[in-house]
């Protein structure tokens, strides 16, 4: 599956921002999906993933209460809502694939596609 992140963008501390990651072809529903971000010289870090069906979710401690991550499988397309955002925050966010999944398994890692990644820079 080929997987295209869009929405990133400057937002000033307190605001929100909603990424998108479109995915290619029509077997969408059959992936668990996962979003994580990498700040400069720091590893790429789970953000929060979400199963197959969107009936199971997980959060990074840093973002719950915060962020909400979603799909829609008829539009192949997965989504972060980030609210109360933070300055540390600010990093390239990344959305991933997993074509081994559960229908109920929200993963942390075992991710096999990537997509291009979508800088979030958040002001003081």
């Amino acid at each position: 599956v080929q997987l295209q992140a869009s929405g990133g963008g400057l937002v000033q501390a307190g605001g929100s921002l909603r990424l998108s990651c479109a995915a290619s072809g029509r077997t969408f529903s059959r992936y668990g999906m996962g979003w994580f971000r990498q700040a400069p010289g720091k590893e790429r870090d789970i953000v929060a993933a979400i199963s197959r069906s969107g009936g199971n979710t997980y959060y990074a401690d840093s973002v719950k209460g915060r962020f909400t991550i979603s799909r829609d499988n008829a539009k192949n397309t997965a989504y972060l809502q980030m609210n109360s955002l933070e300055p540390e925050d600010t990093a390239v966010y990344y959305c991933a694939a997993r074509g081994n999944a559960t229908s109920s398994g929200a993963y942390l890692g075992g991710y096999d596609s990537w997509g291009q990644g979508t800088q979030v820079t958040v002001s003081s």
